[in-house]
Order: structure tokens, then C-alpha cells, then sequence
């Protein structure tokens, strides 16, 4: 049905993600229920931003190290940059940390 297996995936978050929107107030929904959903919620968001992370890295050190390897006299135009964009992607995942930690601490 899906050929792609991130649509597959977002469908799934969506769907399951969804339902306690719906649930009427006081209608068998407590505290506990919001607390736990915020934590796995919080632990997926940090799983995919790691996961993005650490792909982002490696296809950004991999290509670089191409590039010296096709022309090793270039190597310092090329480390600096790559050394910039791997503080930058790092960012982008203590970021997800944080936000995760915010939702976690929210409910």
C-alpha cells in the first residue's frame, strides 16, 4: 500500500498521536495518561533528532573526506567548512534535547 516506509511511519504518529486530542474532558483520561504520553513523546523526538543527526554528520564527513582524498592540496578549504557544519548540525540535536526536556517538564 505505502512504498515508502516514512509514510507508513507518519501515518502511524498521527493516527496514535491524535486520539487524545479527541477524548472528551475528565472522560477516563488523567494526569498520569498525559504525563507518560509527554514522556515517550519527548523520548521519540530525541531518538529522531539523534538519529537525523548522527546521518547528517556521517554524509557530511564522508563527502568532505571525498573531497581531500580527490584533492588533498585542499584540504584546509575543506575542513574549516565541514568543522562549521557539524557544529551546526549538533546544534540542531542539543536543540531537540532541550525542547525535549521543556516537554517533558510542560504536563
Amino acid at each position: 500500500m505505502f512504498k515508502k516506509p516514512q509514510a507508513l511511519f507518519a501515518l502511524a504518529i498521527t493516527t496514535l498521536g491524535t486520539s487524545p486530542a479527541f477524548a472528551a474532558e475528565g472522560a477516563g483520561s488523567n494526569e498520569f495518561d498525559m504525563k507518560a504520553l509527554a514522556a515517550i513523546s519527548a523520548g521519540i523526538a530525541i531518538g529522531l533528532a539523534v538519529l537525523g543527526g548522527a546521518t547528517g554528520q556521517g554524509r557530511a564527513a564522508a563527502a568532505a573526506l571525498e573531497g581531500i582524498s580527490r584533492n588533498p592540496g585542499a584540504a584546509d578549504r575543506i575542513q574549516t567548512p565541514m568543522i562549521l557544519g557539524l557544529a551546526l548540525i549538533e546544534s540542531l540535536v542539543l536543540f531537540a534535547f532541550v525542547i525535549a526536556f521543556l516537554l517533558q517538564g510542560k504536563i
